[in-house]
């Protein structure tokens, strides 16, 4: 049987709004399911992702909204917290994204979750 994750993409305000989201679509109130793009890959996966590690779906409703939201504006915020904790070796190639989030171009955060989920759970991610 096949278990369906829905999230409301209207209460995913910002990134950090993002996690609190599926982890509670997948674990109830308070769940986890990643906190940042390793983690979800993580569990993506499985043995410590779904409740029961069996097959899912997630169902993103109301994507448009969340894509808005998780656009340049949230990937420049997302990208100067980055390039505060970031190696000195890689603030370069943090910068450099940095500066083509300002300039609206690039992958928003959006796109790599979107990116993310499909590329470790092929066939999961529906977007409605």
């Amino acid at each position: 049987m096949t278990v369906t994750y829905v999230i409301d993409g209207a209460e995913v305000t910002s990134l950090d709004r993002f996690w609190q989201v599926i982890g509670a679509a997948v674990n109830g109130p308070g769940g986890y399911f990643g906190s940042n793009l390793d983690a979800l890959a993580d569990c993506l996966h499985g043995g410590f992702g779904t409740p029961d590690d069996g097959d899912f779906v997630i169902e993103w409703h109301r994507h448009d909204e969340a894509r808005r939201a998780l656009g340049h504006d949230e990937t420049v915020r997302t990208l100067r917290r980055r390039l505060e904790r970031t190696h000195p070796g890689d603030n370069a190639a943090v910068q450099a994204q940095l500066d083509e989030a300002r300039a609206g171009r690039g992958p928003t955060v959006f796109d790599q979750l979107v990116q993310l989920i499909e590329e470790e759970a092929p066939g999961v991610l529906r977007l409605r």
